[in-house]
């Protein structure tokens, strides 16, 4: 059987401020928006809490109207604020219970081309367990599935799960199965806390069980650990790490438990040396990379240029696991090759960056399960 794991970066509709020509700049979009969204969230607002409300609202666009370029700011019912003639916000609410309504990413749709190389990408994989990271949603990917994976030749996946996460963006985790491979049970994490009562993941790391026609049991762990692209680089590390702790954890529950094969997967934005990902590198869990049957087609990384520093997604096994791969690789034919002479053989259809089926290279092992 084949596993695989493909960060295909949303399958229709992508938030604006993550589709700029460059990470810095969608990244201060996202840093005020996580800042009001937060500021908005509390019981009390505080005078400098409404003075800072009503920059990041005119920062963000919405000094004259709810609807900015980025972001959308959606007033049910109640009083959160006025515009003044004389320009700028006044906060008017003293608190959440004053008003209902919710701050809103604005979206847009993913270029046509690239739609149709990630499709590409998941019909040449030909996995029969595919780890699926930023997914809009399981209506989303399941629409994907019958629909465009058909229309450029792929046959439907069986099985098709998303667990919502905690990302309000659209970027959750899921499992894709082909028939015979039977997803019959789910747990999920979205609701681990940390002492401070803050959700541990910022996604979910859900608990696939997928049954293979020789009747093998094998858990797949999908994840998407905490991003460096915004906020401190001391608090994102910290995330990241709590974040590789607790997937230990849960781990090392099921390897008690007897489980033998499981493989966490997925997107954990940090390279196998980092700090943070720390607490997985001193488990048994063994990186597929490292065998001796994977092939990495002569680049160390998995995103951008696939240089050593790119090295952020991952096939993580269990001993027995790891036992059973017969070989793997990277595949790079949707990712952008950069300017010639090119690094790797890409799609023909893929003739500019914006045509990438990802930033990110999907990543297979087989297995004798």
């Amino acid at each position: 059987m084949r596993l695989a794991s493909f960060n295909v970066e949303n399958l229709f509709d992508r938030a604006k401020a993550m589709n700029l020509d460059t990470w810095a700049e969608g990244r201060v979009v996202l840093d005020r928006f996580a800042e009001l969204e937060k500021l908005l969230g509390q019981v009390v607002y505080s005078e400098a809490d409404k003075a800072r409300m009503a920059t990041l609202i005119v920062e963000l666009g919405m000094e004259k109207s709810d609807t900015g370029p980025f972001v959308i700011l959606r007033r049910n019912r109640g009083n959160l604020l006025k515009r003044p003639r004389t320009g700028g916000v006044v906060i008017t609410a003293n608190g959440r219970i004053d008003w209902v309504g919710s701050l809103e990413l604005r979206d847009e749709p993913i270029d046509e081309i690239a739609m149709q190389n990630t499709a590409r990408v998941m019909r040449d994989l030909e996995a029969d367990v595919l780890g699926v990271v930023e997914a809009e949603s399981r209506p989303v990917l399941s629409a994907f599935n019958t629909q465009v994976l058909p229309a450029i030749g792929g046959s439907p996946f069986y099985q098709v799960m998303v667990i919502d996460g905690n990302d309000e963006r659209g970027i959750d985790v899921g499992l894709m199965t082909r028939k015979g491979f039977v997803l019959d049970l789910m747990r999920s994490h979205v609701d681990d806390r940390d002492g401070a009562g803050n959700p541990i993941f910022s996604r979910d790391c859900p608990e696939y069980y997928v049954t293979t026609p020789a009747g093998a049991t094998l858990l797949v762990m999908v994840n998407h650990f905490k991003s460096k692209g915004f906020g401190s680089a001391q608090s994102s590390n910290a995330r990241r790490r709590a974040q590789a702790e607790r997937a230990r954890a849960i781990y090392e529950k099921r390897i008690a438990e007897g489980l033998d094969y499981i493989a966490l997967v997925g997107d954990l934005n940090d390279t196998p040396d980092s700090s943070p990902l720390s607490p997985l590198k001193e488990s048994t869990l063994r990186d597929a990379f490292v065998h001796a049957a994977f092939d990495d087609g002569g680049f160390p990384g998995t995103f951008g240029l696939c240089n050593a520093e790119n090295k952020i997604d991952y096939l993580l096994l269990s001993p027995k696991l790891f036992d059973k791969v017969q070989r793997g690789s990277v595949f790079r034919k949707g990712v952008w090759p950069g300017s010639r002479p090119r690094r790797w053989e890409a799609y023909p259809e893929l003739t500019e960056p914006k045509h990438s089926a990802s930033d990110h290279a999907a990543i297979w092992v087989d297995l004798d399960i």
